[in-house]
Protein backbone atom coordinates (compact mmCIF):
# COMPACT_ATOMS: atom_id res chain seq x y z
CA UNK A 1 0.00 0.00 0.00
CA UNK A 2 1.27 3.40 -0.68
CA UNK A 3 0.44 6.51 1.00
CA UNK A 4 0.10 9.96 -1.06
CA UNK A 5 -0.86 13.51 -1.07
CA UNK A 6 -4.31 13.79 -2.97
CA UNK A 7 -4.65 15.57 -5.73
CA UNK A 8 -7.29 17.34 -7.48
CA UNK A 9 -7.00 14.91 -9.95
CA UNK A 10 -8.04 12.65 -7.36
CA UNK A 11 -11.42 14.29 -6.65
CA UNK A 12 -13.93 11.59 -8.57
CA UNK A 13 -12.10 8.77 -7.59
CA UNK A 14 -12.36 10.12 -3.94
CA UNK A 15 -15.98 11.00 -4.23
CA UNK A 16 -17.05 7.23 -5.08
CA UNK A 17 -14.89 6.00 -2.16
CA UNK A 18 -17.55 7.97 0.13
CA UNK A 19 -20.60 7.71 -1.75
CA UNK A 20 -19.52 3.49 -1.25
CA UNK A 21 -18.65 3.92 2.20
CA UNK A 22 -21.04 5.97 3.92
CA UNK A 23 -24.56 4.75 3.87
CA UNK A 24 -27.31 6.73 1.85
CA UNK A 25 -28.91 9.44 4.19
CA UNK A 26 -24.99 11.00 4.67
CA UNK A 27 -22.63 9.72 1.91
CA UNK A 28 -23.84 12.84 -0.44
CA UNK A 29 -23.01 15.25 2.01
CA UNK A 30 -19.59 13.57 3.33
CA UNK A 31 -18.72 13.57 0.15
CA UNK A 32 -19.22 17.04 -0.73
CA UNK A 33 -17.29 17.93 2.24
CA UNK A 34 -14.04 16.01 0.95
CA UNK A 35 -13.98 17.39 -2.06
CA UNK A 36 -14.59 21.22 -0.71
CA UNK A 37 -11.55 19.81 1.76
CA UNK A 38 -9.36 19.05 -1.55
CA UNK A 39 -10.21 22.48 -3.33
CA UNK A 40 -10.32 24.79 0.19
CA UNK A 41 -7.59 27.93 -0.19
CA UNK A 42 -6.75 28.56 3.15
CA UNK A 43 -3.28 30.05 4.37
CA UNK A 44 -3.09 26.49 6.66
CA UNK A 45 -2.92 24.14 4.44
CA UNK A 46 -5.21 21.08 4.76
CA UNK A 47 -3.46 17.89 4.50
CA UNK A 48 -5.60 15.80 2.61
CA UNK A 49 -4.14 11.91 1.77
CA UNK A 50 -5.13 8.94 -0.49
CA UNK A 51 -4.05 5.23 0.12
CA UNK A 52 -3.35 3.29 -2.90
CA UNK A 53 -3.73 -0.32 -3.85
CA UNK A 54 -2.92 -2.32 -6.81
CA UNK A 55 -2.65 1.20 -8.52
CA UNK A 56 -6.16 1.71 -7.15
CA UNK A 57 -6.89 4.69 -5.07
CA UNK A 58 -8.47 2.65 -1.86
CA UNK A 59 -8.88 5.34 0.82
CA UNK A 60 -9.11 9.23 1.68
CA UNK A 61 -8.26 11.34 5.02
CA UNK A 62 -8.61 14.79 5.32
CA UNK A 63 -6.89 16.75 8.32
CA UNK A 64 -8.01 20.78 8.61
CA UNK A 65 -6.65 23.95 10.35
CA UNK A 66 -8.86 24.69 13.41
CA UNK A 67 -8.37 27.75 15.44
CA UNK A 68 -9.74 29.06 18.47
CA UNK A 69 -12.48 31.09 18.03
CA UNK A 70 -12.41 33.93 20.36
CA UNK A 71 -8.31 34.46 19.27
CA UNK A 72 -8.45 32.80 15.84
CA UNK A 73 -4.82 32.04 16.45
CA UNK A 74 -4.14 28.22 14.98
CA UNK A 75 -4.89 25.38 18.14
CA UNK A 76 -4.42 22.36 15.64
CA UNK A 77 -6.38 20.19 13.11
CA UNK A 78 -9.59 18.28 12.83
CA UNK A 79 -9.61 14.83 11.31
CA UNK A 80 -12.74 14.33 9.40
CA UNK A 81 -13.55 12.87 6.85
CA UNK A 82 -12.17 9.43 6.28
CA UNK A 83 -13.11 6.22 4.14
CA UNK A 84 -11.99 3.21 2.81
CA UNK A 85 -13.45 1.43 -0.01
CA UNK A 86 -16.37 -1.44 1.23
CA UNK A 87 -14.16 -3.49 -0.49
CA UNK A 88 -11.19 -3.13 0.83
CA UNK A 89 -12.33 -2.32 4.55
CA UNK A 90 -10.74 -3.94 7.59
CA UNK A 91 -7.04 -4.60 6.01
CA UNK A 92 -5.71 -1.71 8.09
CA UNK A 93 -5.77 0.72 5.48
CA UNK A 94 -7.67 3.60 7.47
CA UNK A 95 -5.38 3.00 10.76
CA UNK A 96 -2.53 3.67 8.00
CA UNK A 97 -4.28 7.24 6.60
CA UNK A 98 -5.02 8.05 10.18
CA UNK A 99 -1.09 7.45 11.67
CA UNK A 100 0.41 8.71 8.56
CA UNK A 101 -1.44 11.93 8.94
CA UNK A 102 -0.84 11.95 12.53
CA UNK A 103 2.79 11.30 11.71
CA UNK A 104 3.18 14.49 9.11
CA UNK A 105 1.32 17.10 11.61
CA UNK A 106 3.57 16.27 14.29
CA UNK A 107 6.58 16.64 12.16
CA UNK A 108 4.79 19.85 11.50
CA UNK A 109 4.73 20.55 15.67
CA UNK A 110 1.02 20.57 15.30
CA UNK A 111 -0.33 20.65 19.45
CA UNK A 112 -4.04 19.60 19.09
CA UNK A 113 -5.65 16.99 16.68
CA UNK A 114 -9.49 16.64 17.00
CA UNK A 115 -12.03 13.99 15.69
CA UNK A 116 -15.90 13.93 16.08
CA UNK A 117 -16.08 10.33 15.19
CA UNK A 118 -16.43 6.44 17.04
CA UNK A 119 -15.05 6.28 20.24
CA UNK A 120 -13.95 2.61 19.79
CA UNK A 121 -12.19 3.58 16.58
CA UNK A 122 -10.16 6.55 17.19
CA UNK A 123 -8.81 5.76 20.56
CA UNK A 124 -6.36 3.15 19.69
CA UNK A 125 -4.67 6.23 18.12
CA UNK A 126 -4.57 7.47 21.56
CA UNK A 127 -8.04 10.19 20.91
CA UNK A 128 -9.53 10.69 24.32
CA UNK A 129 -13.10 12.37 25.59
CA UNK A 130 -11.62 13.69 28.36
CA UNK A 131 -8.73 15.93 26.15
CA UNK A 132 -11.67 16.97 24.56
CA UNK A 133 -13.93 18.45 27.16
CA UNK A 134 -12.34 21.90 27.15
CA UNK A 135 -12.33 22.85 23.99
CA UNK A 136 -16.83 23.01 22.76
CA UNK A 137 -17.22 22.49 18.85
CA UNK A 138 -18.41 24.77 15.98
CA UNK A 139 -21.80 23.85 16.56
CA UNK A 140 -24.04 21.39 18.89
CA UNK A 141 -22.94 17.88 18.94
CA UNK A 142 -25.37 15.39 17.78
CA UNK A 143 -23.50 12.71 19.59
CA UNK A 144 -20.84 14.88 22.30
CA UNK A 145 -19.30 11.26 23.03
CA UNK A 146 -18.04 11.10 19.74
CA UNK A 147 -16.07 14.43 20.43
CA UNK A 148 -12.47 13.72 21.00
CA UNK A 149 -9.12 15.07 20.91
CA UNK A 150 -4.97 14.05 20.94
CA UNK A 151 -2.33 16.13 21.99
CA UNK A 152 0.63 15.51 19.61
CA UNK A 153 3.13 18.43 20.94
CA UNK A 154 4.26 19.73 24.09
CA UNK A 155 1.81 22.33 24.83
CA UNK A 156 -1.23 23.31 27.36
CA UNK A 157 -4.59 24.89 26.42
CA UNK A 158 -6.81 26.20 28.60
CA UNK A 159 -10.00 25.29 26.39
CA UNK A 160 -12.30 27.19 24.33
CA UNK A 161 -14.49 27.40 21.40
CA UNK A 162 -12.81 26.08 18.06
CA UNK A 163 -13.66 27.36 14.75
CA UNK A 164 -12.40 25.63 11.68
CA UNK A 165 -12.52 26.32 7.77
CA UNK A 166 -15.54 27.36 5.36
CA UNK A 167 -15.86 23.38 4.36
CA UNK A 168 -16.37 22.04 7.74
CA UNK A 169 -18.65 25.20 8.84
CA UNK A 170 -22.11 23.58 8.22
CA UNK A 171 -23.94 22.33 11.53
CA UNK A 172 -25.34 19.32 10.04
CA UNK A 173 -22.05 18.07 10.05
CA UNK A 174 -21.63 17.94 13.64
Amino acid sequence: MEIREATIDDAETIRGIYLQAFGRAEAEKVAEVAIKLLKQTHPVKTISLVAKQNEAIVGHVAFSPVFLANTGNQLGYILAPLAVAPNSQSNGIGSSLVRHGLEILSNTGSFMIFVYGDPAYYSRFGFSTELARGFIAPYPLQFPEGWHALRLNSADFAGGKISCIDALNDPALW
